[in-house]
């Protein structure tokens, strides 16, 4: 039976038959669920079919949740990889009795859409019991979703290192594609699924917050069409509603020196070792992750300090506005309007920290008065901790990191996407087309008419492992586009996501009723 979602009175009838149907029949079972159940002898069915599930529980601040687990649905017709380009669809059980939740029904509930994406490594569709990150303990961001009406699309996608017959089947732009047709599926199949497609909210934390931002800035756009037809994604649309972007390792051709404007001058590293690292390691938080330890050396400085030259004019030329309308610019040197933008945020998140009871005293490039945080040392904010890279930070002149793997093709692993590392770089290598690194950057996509219109978007003020400037040229170029932007740096947190899960359903809240 088809869950008919204009209709509510008739849902209501269907879906109470298709549950007193459905329950006996075993779907509980783990065992007695298929896999890849819309496989065809010509592909996969993109019609949503609502005759296989799970009914499951769990508990969340202990409250039981009860919902319907749709899982391993191949979102493309011909999947290259149909173990990532899945998605698992959750629904609470109540909207299958006519109830509501959080004021929302079968028929009003956004539709929450994760991503697992890490380090741009394949990621498979995360499920309801995946532990958080950090193995806190504490309910993920999917049960979390659930328990606020929301229903939930977890989506899986390609990455980086998949590779099949001698070809490699996840260089960009394998991921977003595979996102953007996981969407289509789902607007292809709105009438027939619960949640409201027209209110999707992507997100999704470093390489997954960059995709998150990549899929709400590029809605529809016929950037990517091509790649649709090769999948065989669903004929429909592809824009989301919102986004929640969790320190976004996005606009990676200007990364490294956006880097190097930061961090100039700190040659202290403290990084992860990316040649031990796949999506096994990624994965596994059981172990620590590999780290090499080390301090620059006279070239890696000199190496610096060009980038960090190189930065202001790109900064300059996207003649970014505060929400006064006040120019934000660099100098030279890499002072001016912008940095005294950042410090302002930085300042912000530690005012926010001082106000909840946290004792700043411990850090010496603060000022505290008797209100609370007046001032703070940038250069001792910076010098306050170990970088995480050494530059180039992404394009590295060796081909070693897990960018340049990113933008190989089918045939070739590694490439550089920058013209100053493919200048000097220490291997023989080509440079990724113009526009595959086009479709791969959020910034390009900011004033496309059929973007999201409402973003959250956080960096942790110690996160070290993309300069802060990424996520704030992103923030203000969308407040400058009309988009309804929160953008903050929560104090003293790393590179890391879903860890205000509250703060995060309230914003989603309060943009969707």
């Amino acid at each position: 039976m088809k869950f008919i979602k204009y209709n509510t009175f008739l849902a209501g009838l269907l879906c109470t038959a298709f549950q007193v149907q459905a329950a006996p029949a075993g779907m509980a079972d783990p065992l007695a669920y298929t896999p890849y159940f819309n496989q065809t002898q010509t592909g996969f069915d993109l019609h949503f079919n609502d005759q296989h599930y799970r009914l499951l529980e769990t508990q969340v601040n202990g409250k039981v949740i009860r919902f319907r687990a749709y899982e391993k649905i191949v979102y493309v017709q011909h999947p290259l990889e149909p173990d990532y380009q899945t998605l698992n669809f959750y629904v609470p059980e109540a909207y299958f009795n006519g109830e509501t939740i959080n004021g929302f029904s079968a028929q009003t509930a956004p539709i929450f859409l994760p991503n697992a994406v890490g380090g741009y490594l394949p990621a498979k569709a995360a499920t309801y019991d995946q532990k958080s990150m950090g193995d806190s303990g504490k309910p993920n961001a999917i049960v979390t979703a659930l328990s606020k009406g929301y229903v939930v699309a977890s989506v899986g996608a390609r990455g980086r290192t998949l590779e099949q017959n001698g070809k490699y089947t996840g260089k960009a732009p394998a991921a977003i594609v595979d996102l953007k047709s996981a969407v289509r599926y789902l607007h292809f199949n709105d009438r027939n699924m619960a949640g409201d497609a027209d209110k999707i909210i992507s997100n999704g934390t470093s390489a997954g917050g960059a995709l998150s931002a990549l899929l709400g800035a590029s809605g529809n756009h016929p950037d990517y069409a091509p790649y649709f037809k090769q999948l065989g994604a669903a004929d429909a649309s592809d824009r989301i509603f919102a986004v929640s972007a969790y320190c976004p390792i996005t606009n990676l051709e200007h990364a490294d020196m956006a880097y190097e404007w930061e961090f100039n001058g700190l040659n202290q590293f403290s990084r992860i070792d990316m040649s031990q690292l796949n999506a096994a390691t990624f994965n596994d938080r059981s172990k620590p992750m590999p780290k090499i330890e080390g301090e620059l050396s006279a070239e890696q400085i000199r190496i610096s300090h060009q980038l960090k030259s190189a930065f202001p004019n790109y900064l300059n030329s996207l003649k970014l506005k505060d929400e006064n309308g006040k120019p934000l610019t660099l100098n030279a040197d890499g002072s001016g309007s912008f940095r005294d933008y950042l410090k302002n945020i930085v300042l912000q998140s530690a005012q926010r920290s001082y106000r909840q009871g946290e004792d700043l005293s411990g850090y010496t490039w603060l000022k505290l008065g008797k209100n609370g945080v007046t001032d703070l040392d940038w250069h001792g904010y910076i010098h306050s901790a170990k970088r995480m890279k050494s530059p180039p930070a992404f394009d590295g002149l060796d081909l070693s990191s897990g960018e340049n793997n990113l933008f190989g093709s089918e045939t070739v692993n590694n490439r550089h996407f920058t013209a100053y590392s493919l200048a000097h770089s220490t291997q023989k290598s080509t440079i990724a087309p113009p526009d595959i690194i086009k479709i791969m950057n959020a910034m390009n996509y900011v004033n496309n008419p059929d973007a999201a219109q409402h973003w959250r978007i956080r960096a942790g003020t110690a996160d070290r492992d993309t300069s802060h400037a990424i996520s704030a040229m992103l923030a203000v170029k969308l407040q400058m586009s009309g988009k309804r932007v929160d953008y903050q740096m929560p104090w003293n947190v790393p590179h890391s996501g879903d860890y205000d899960l509250e703060e995060l359903f309230n914003w989603a809240d309060s943009i969707s009723k």
